[in-house]
């Protein structure tokens, strides 16, 4: 059976039912999601190895932890689009490209400031998860529509966990 679904690149086209138009919609808002993920880890990363001030351990802990859900989250996003016949990101250049989440290169930023900061990325990146929800079920890509829900949730916790931490009183 020929494959529908053939990458430009013969070398990497992958078996699928699903139309190449409809999944080059999801790949292209996967390839968003997976930029915004790299962009949100690393974010995450710097502020986790800056964090300062008398919740050290406890935000320095925390954001440990989201950077690794964040990082574990990217492999399936890029299989995904794999998986779709598609081709993903490459390179720092190509995340660069695509993200939409906004690096942060101030010599100092508070800890209050960093998550909120970070919050407010997890917030966007759910929206971006929403995009891709959308995308996927106007492909009928019932498999990354699926999927999307618990990056969804995850984001949604991460958000809720850093809304919190701020909390006052």
């Amino acid at each position: 059976m020929e494959n529908p679904v053939a990458s430009t690149n013969p070398k990497l086209s992958t078996p699928s039912d699903l139309q190449r138009n409809e999944t080059r919609s999801v790949a292209d808002a996967l390839n968003v999601a997976l930029a915004d993920c790299f962009a949100l880890y690393l974010k995450t990363k710097n502020f986790h190895w800056h964090v300062s001030g008398p919740h050290f351990h406890d935000y320095h802990l925390l954001m440990d932890a989201q950077a690794t859900q964040i990082l574990g989250v990217t492999d399936a996003i890029a299989e995904r689009v794999r998986k779709t016949g598609n081709v993903t990101l490459r390179s720092i250049g190509d995340v660069a490209r695509h993200q939409t989440i906004k690096d942060n290169d101030a010599p100092f930023v508070g800890p209050e400031d960093m998550l909120a900061e970070l919050r407010d990325d997890n917030l966007k990146l759910v929206e971006v998860f929403r995009t891709v929800k959308d995308a996927a079920e106007e492909a009928r890509d019932n498999a990354t529509s699926g999927i999307v829900d618990e990056w969804t949730d995850q984001a949604e916790e991460r958000a809720w966990f850093l809304f919190e931490a701020t909390r006052k009183g």
